[in-house]
């Protein structure tokens, strides 16, 4: 297999899902000549401005038209410049593509997918660096994907784009510049599948996105301690896979749950009421969690720093978890 960069397995998606299915295409700001990210640099030449469509500066109305396109036969793929904008089409989202399958049955289809980068470590601010999974992971009729390598960023999108429900597709903006091993042959991968990506026996950590390289890092630090962590990747927020989770859960006994999101109400508030609900017999202590601290996100360097979590942060969560046993 290949290593191919996080950003251009994602653009390798977008180009042979458009191949295989005229019925794709994809609108955003910017997106002729690359968006924010370059993601779609060179696509309105290969595929014309038909289907690389540049919008106004107006989120709730690209949103809006991908919903009314997508019950009209297409299958549209939306990319919004920040994770933090998308709060200006949430009505769109939430009101409308979200509750239309509920309300009409099988007479429509909402076959949307929206495609945002999300997270901090760039100095970017408070507006620029927000991680909001947990926001989209709460609505019905949604969802939510969060690859953290590019093996599973192409899977992902792929299984998104033919999926018949709107997809809110989370990158981190960090993690394009990582390189992994994608096949050159097609794929996809499942939604609802977690990933245990490194086997343990004394504490589960239960990371996403960025924070899953994190987990990574922490686990060879505390492999020297003696402590051996199982690492799982949800890949998904909704469907969320509580069954292998679950299962590392009852044979490490420990859970730290590791996000970049801010820690109140969030995807590891989420986790964790869902194991203490499902397995608590098999923990042998209190549940943690690693989030951003509840602040807006900073543009100093050292600010940010100390309000994102990092692996020295899961490194403590793991400890604490593991004295308190």
């Amino acid at each position: 297999m290949a290593e191919v960069f996080y950003s251009h397995a994602v653009r390798d998606a977008l180009r042979e899902e458009m191949q295989r299915d005229e019925s794709v295409f994809i609108l955003g700001e910017d997106i002729i000549h690359g968006g924010a990210f370059g993601i779609t640099k060179g696509m309105a030449e290969e595929f014309g401005t038909d289907r690389i469509r540049n919008t106004p500066v107006a989120e709730e109305v690209i949103v809006g038209s991908a919903i009314g396109a997508a019950l009209l036969g297409s299958r549209p793929i939306v990319e919004i410049m920040f994770m933090d904008f998308c709060f200006l089409a949430l009505d769109q989202l939430l009101n409308h593509g979200a509750k239309y399958r509920y309300m009409y049955g099988d007479s429509v289809t909402v076959p949307m997918v929206l495609r945002t980068p999300a997270g901090a470590r760039r100095g970017y601010g408070p507006t620029h660096s927000q991680s909001l999974d947990t926001i989209f992971m709460s609505i019905p009729g949604v969802k939510v994907a969060v690859p953290s390598n590019a093996y599973d960023a192409k899977g992902l999108l792929k299984t998104a784009i033919r999926d018949n429900n709107p997809v809110v597709f989370i990158e981190n903006k960090t993690l394009y510049g990582r390189r992994g091993e994608v096949p050159d042959e097609a794929y996809t991968v499942p939604f609802g599948e977690a990933r245990v990506v490194r086997e343990g026996e004394d504490c589960t950590v239960v990371a996403t996105g960025q924070l899953v390289e994190d987990a990574l890092k922490s686990a060879q630090v505390l492999s020297n301690e003696g402590i051996d962590i199982e690492v799982v990747d949800p890949r998904t927020l909704n469907p969320l896979d509580m069954d292998t989770i679950c299962e590392s859960v009852s044979k490490t006994a420990h859970l730290v749950v590791a996000e970049e999101g801010h820690l109140t109400g969030g995807v590891g508030a989420e986790i964790g009421m869902r194991v203490v609900e499902e397995c608590f017999y098999d923990l042998d202590g209190p549940v943690r969690r690693v989030a951003a601290k509840d602040v807006p996100v900073p543009c100093s360097e050292p600010l940010e720093q100390y309000v994102i979590p990092g692996a020295a942060d899961i490194i403590r969560a793991v400890q604490e978890a593991m004295v308190e046993d």
